[in-house]
C-alpha cells in the first residue's frame, strides 16, 4: 500500500516556522497582518475566510477584514485595493475570486501591489514564477504541492514530473516551480494523446485537471509520487480528488489524500507568505 502524504503533518511543521517568524517580527515592532478582501457573501469564500482566520490566530498573524457588497462599483473596489496597498500596517492581501460578473477581474486583480500579493493573482507575480524571480509570490496551491514534496523528502532533481492540468492557477505555475527544482517537466491535459501512457512515464504526478477520479489505475505505475490537487463533489456529497485514490493506493509509492492533502497545506502557505512579505517590507 502507498504511503499517505497527509497535509496535516506538513501544515503543522509550517505553522511552527510561521509562529517563530511571527514572534521574531513582533520583537522588531512589526505585527504581520493579512487583509482579507471579500466581495459578496459566497458560502465557500466565507468558509475559507473562517479557516484562514482561525489558523492566523494560532500562528500570530493579525487579520483585517474588508467586506464589500456583491453589487459594489468597480471604482469602489479599486479604491479599497489602493488603500490596502498604501497601508503599511498590512503586509499581505487575500482577495477572493471569482468576482461578481459586473467587475473586470483582470483590471481589479492587477491593481494589487505585487509585494502584498500573497496568492499570486497579479500578472507581475505570475511573470515572476515563469521568470524564476521573486516578484510577489507564487499561487498558494502549487506552492503547497512543493511544500509537501519538500517535507516528505521528495527531491525533484532529475526526476520526470507530469502535471495533468494547464490552468494558470495551478498547472502552469506548478510546472514552472518543478522546473526551478531541476525536474524534467511535461504538462499534460484532457486532450493529450494517449494520456495514460504519458502519465505512466512520470516519477512525480501532480493531478490538477478538475475531473473526479480521472487518473485511474491505467495511468499509474509502482514507485510514483502522486500529488492530487483536485477537490470534486460526488453525487453522494462526498469529496474526491482527480485521482482514483483506492486504485492508486495499491500501485504507487505515495499519494496525497482528498480531503486532507494539498488543501490542508494551502492555508498555511498563505500565512507563510504573509510573514515573508512582512519581513521583506521591513528589511
Amino acid at each position: 500500500m502507498a504511503t499517505v502524504l497527509k497535509g496535516a503533518e506538513v501544515s503543522e511543521a509550517l505553522n511552527t516556522k510561521i509562529m517563530e517568524e511571527s514572534e521574531a517580527l513582533k520583537a522588531m515592532g512589526v505585527n504581520p497582518t493579512l487583509a482579507i478582501l471579500r466581495v459578496g457573501e459566497r458560502g465557500d469564500d466565507i468558509s475559507y475566510e473562517k479557516g484562514v482566520t482561525k489558523r492566523a490566530e494560532k500562528v500570530g498573524v493579525a487579520i483585517k477584514n474588508v467586506l464589500l457588497p456583491a453589487d459594489v462599483a468597480q471604482e469602489v473596489l479599486i479604491k479599497a485595493i489602493e488603500d490596502l496597498n498604501a497601508d503599511k500596517s498590512v503586509h499581505g492581501v487575500l482577495m477572493f475570486r471569482p468576482l461578481p460578473d459586473h467587475l473586470d477581474e483582470d483590471v481589479v486583480r492587477n491593481m494589487l501591489e505585487p509585494s502584498k500579493d500573497i496568492d499570486g493573482i497579479t500578472d507581475a507575480s505570475m511573470s515572476g514564477v515563469f521568470a524564476g524571480i521573486h516578484t510577489g509570490f507564487a499561487p498558494c496551491t502549487p506552492s503547497a504541492c512543493m511544500e509537501i514534496l519538500e517535507h516528505f523528502g521528495v527531491d525533484a532533481k532529475g526526476k520526470h514530473a507530469v502535471v495533468v492540468g494547464r490552468s494558470l492557477v495551478v498547472g502552469k505555475p506548478a510546472a514552472m516551480m518543478l522546473l526551478d527544482r531541476n525536474a524534467t517537466v511535461t504538462i499534460a491535459h484532457s486532450r493529450t494523446a494517449d494520456l495514460p501512457s504519458v502519465v505512466r512515464e512520470a516519477d512525480i504526478v501532480i493531478a490538477c485537471v478538475g475531473r473526479a477520479k480521472m487518473v485511474e489505475a491505467s495511468y499509474l505505475k509502482p514507485g510514483q509520487i502522486v500529488i492530487d490537487v483536485g477537490i470534486n463533489v460526488l453525487e453522494d456529497g462526498s469529496l474526491s480528488g482527480d485521482v482514483d485514490f483506492e486504485a492508486a493506493s495499491s500501485i504507487v509509492e505515495a499519494i496525497t489524500p482528498v480531503p486532507g492533502g494539498v488543501g490542508a497545506v494551502t492555508t498555511s502557505v498563505n500565512l507563510k507568505h504573509v510573514v515573508e512579505a512582512a519581513r521583506n517590507q521591513n528589511s
